[in-house]
């Protein structure tokens, strides 16, 4: 198999984004590289691209000017072209990136240019396993409701980033100064997502930077917890130092923080339900209402739209970056009660009615494909839906992403469907691992380790016949999620369809292929 572009080692000194330049980005529909190419050509940078296929992000940024190709295998880079960037998908063998690299063109990662976008500005860039995108919507939202105009760019679409006249996006481009409060006219603010894949966030250059977890995960990089913990310290390592503004906000519980603070020359605070954390957060799951203190002074309380203490604990943090940027924590406290999510994060699709019947199912689509991940968003929705109050059940399609993640995780991913009354589990989404990994675990497996934990499962293939399976199974009462980094959403959006042109009225077949 084609390996990922291997990691870089941290530059002393970014890439320039000066204005002039000419920069080509190579998978310009993605969305991190959507906004990051608005943000560029922002700066003066005349911008065009590239993207396997046409899609709804492509056909905005053609709308708004730039150029778009799409015959990737030609290996044609516009000519005087200077600069090249590169989506994280894109494998060193890609023609273009081939045809960049033998012209002598510089090329950076995704990662490269966003931290060289965080130059001259307040980078703020929120780290961890979990809840990176989520706490980034969040943020991004609170700091455009209390009036501090930042760009953010976040790698889920968020209706909150919207501009008028364009679709739901994971991009905004604000000030370059901060327009009031407290640091009114300093360099504006720049929030994003630090990636711990193939130490991408190495390339950053943020002045305050957020961990809110750190476990096990991409082993197929590190190899160990050990490793990703010492890239996690060298992440934080890359900040100021305190009395050069430089601050990390580090869960204070669950991200391994006093190896971590041990690493850099920031100021450090902590974070979390622990009442001894410098910033205390407490959450009533009946109300969904959060409240945050600081070192016994309380700030505020929010009511929180999306359930679960992950979401309660990511406000939090969201909150407190947003207090450090100089926000008013009472309109704080308004804008994360407003805030509806981002796409994929606990995703309300629809509740349908099946055969007509009451009560109706409600169905969700989760980005969730960590273990930690599975089990909180699991126990949330069973405390929010109660589905067994209604004679129900909580039916979880999930599709493992990646087979070296199942394969290192198994017994963690076995463990953590303990909310769930039956999972059906397709095949594994095969990215980035090589085939003879391929051969080393399968969905069978992980439906074996769920059954000897006594979770009813099976594995179906492919998406249509888990779709036809949903119809004849699910009834009142139950609710559905769809959960995965991969394509399984389709399956939520496929199961609503069916059950709005009447198809739940006529159980359905599906084919098995249960271990």
């Amino acid at each position: 198999m084609i390996q990922p572009m291997p990691a870089r080692a941290p530059r002393s000194v970014p890439p320039s984004l000066a204005p002039g330049r000419k920069a080509y980005f190579i998978g310009i529909g993605g969305c991190g590289m959507s906004g990051l190419a608005r943000m560029v050509q922002a700066r003066g940078i005349t911008v065009s691209g590239s993207d396997a296929a046409a899609s709804a992000a492509t056909s905005a940024l053609q709308a708004e000017g730039f150029e778009v190709r799409f015959d990737q295998q030609a290996g044609i880079v516009p000519e005087g072209t200077d600069l090249v960037v590169a989506s994280a998908a894109i494998k060193a063998d890609h023609p273009e990136l081939v045809a960049a690299v033998q012209s002598g063109i510089e090329v950076l990662t995704y990662a490269e240019a966003l931290g060289a976008a965080m130059v001259g500005r307040t980078g703020v860039a929120v780290a961890g396993t979990h809840g990176k995108s989520t706490t980034v919507g969040m943020l991004g939202h609170v700091l455009i409701s209390t009036g501090l105009d930042p760009t953010v760019i976040v790698g889920a679409v968020s209706s909150h980033l919207s501009e008028p006249g364009r679709p739901p996006a994971g991009f905004k481009l604000g000030l370059d100064k901060v327009p009031i409060g407290p640091r009114a006219g300093e360099p504006g603010i720049v929030v994003a997502e630090a990636c711990e894949f193939n130490r991408s966030f190495h390339a950053l250059h943020p002045k305050v930077a957020a961990i809110t977890s750190i476990e096990a995960d991409h082993l197929d990089i590190y190899g160990s917890l050990d490793a990703v913990v010492a890239a996690f310290g060298e992440f934080a390592a890359r900040l100021p130092s305190a009395e050069e503004g430089g601050r990390l906000l580090i869960a204070h519980e669950g991200a391994h923080r006093r190896e971590v603070a041990g690493a850099t020359s920031a100021e450090v605070q902590t974070i979390g339900f622990n009442p001894s954390a410098d910033w205390h957060v407490t959450y009533d799951a009946s109300m969904h209402r959060v409240g945050l203190n600081h070192k016994g002074r309380h700030l505020g309380n929010w009511t929180m739209m999306l359930p679960g203490e992950h979401m309660a604990f990511d406000s939090a943090v969201a909150a407190t970056l947003a207090i450090w940027a100089g926000a008013d924590p009472a309109r704080v406290c308004d804008a994360l009660a407003a805030f509806r999510g981002v796409d994929r994060r606990m995703q309300l699709i629809e509740r349908v009615r099946i055969g007509g019947a009451e009560p109706a199912v409600p169905v969700y689509d989760d980005y969730g494909h960590h273990p930690t991940e599975i089990d909180v968003t699991l126990r949330a929705l069973r405390d929010h839906e109660k589905p067994e109050k209604h004679g129900g059940r909580l039916i979880c399609v999930f599709q493992p992403h990646q087979h070296s993640r199942t394969r290192f995780l198994l017994d963690e991913f076995a463990a953590a469907f303990s909310h769930a009354d039956l999972v059906i589990v397709p095949h594994i989404y095969f990215v980035r691992d090589s085939e003879v990994e391929k051969t080393k675990v399968s969905a069978a497996d992980l439906v074996d380790r769920l059954r000897a934990k006594g979770v009813q499962a099976m594995h179906l293939y492919p998406f249509d016949a888990i779709i036809e399976q949903l119809l004849a199974v699910v009834r009142p009462g139950d609710t559905v999620v769809a959960m995965g980094a991969g394509p399984v959403y389709q399956v939520a959006h496929g199961f609503v369809r069916r059950c709005a042109s009447g198809a739940s009225d006529t159980p359905g077949r599906a084919r098995s292929a249960s271990a």
